[in-house]
């Protein structure tokens, strides 16, 4: 069974990792989220989740501003050619959210260490980081360094990379 949001603020707690979490209604996309960031300080963020050609996956979580180059992002993570978006089964079946719920937490429940953590360096610039506590209806804010010992913790260490921006007329 995955880890439920109460269980995740529950582990995040007694591993002393102090979050702040904002409340708010449903939001699947990025923009969606504009209404509520005044109610919350620190860097938003996007999150991907992705496939390779070999069937290797990658949770990316950048700057909810990042363009990112999906056509090359691949050379950079050292995916197995172009990638591809997880289908919503595998996101649940992997990760145990739906679309719209995506977020670095979600490594909690990968107990198998079937997917790759991919940070944006952009994102670890030392402020703190927004993510949805495995939810789309509320958002977590912890330091940036929690943010990493949580993953390790999960048994995830980071790759952290500049991801690919994609040159102007291209979509990111």
């Amino acid at each position: 069974m995955p880890v439920t949001p109460d269980e995740l603020c529950a582990r995040l707690a007694a591993s002393g990792i102090a979050f702040h979490r904002t409340d708010h209604p449903a939001v699947f996309t990025v923009a969606e989220t504009a209404p509520h960031r005044d109610l919350m300080i620190g860097l938003q963020t996007k999150n991907l989740f992705l496939k390779d050609k070999k069937g290797r996956l990658f949770l990316v979580s950048a700057r909810s501003d990042a363009r990112i180059d999906l056509k090359r992002l691949h050379e950079r993570i050292g995916a197995s050619g172009r990638l591809s978006f997880g289908s919503a089964e595998l996101l649940l079946e992997k990760l145990g959210v739906t679309p719209g719920s995506v977020t670095a937490f979600a490594v909690v429940n990968d107990r198998a260490g079937e997917v790759t953590m991919v940070l944006d360096a952009q994102l670890m610039t030392g402020e703190e980081v927004n993510f949805h506590p495995l939810v789309n209806t509320a958002t977590l804010r912890v330091r940036r360094d929690d943010l990493l010992a949580f993953l390790r913790g999960t048994g995830h260490e980071p790759l952290i990379v500049d991801l690919p921006v994609p040159a102007d007329g291209q979509s990111g």
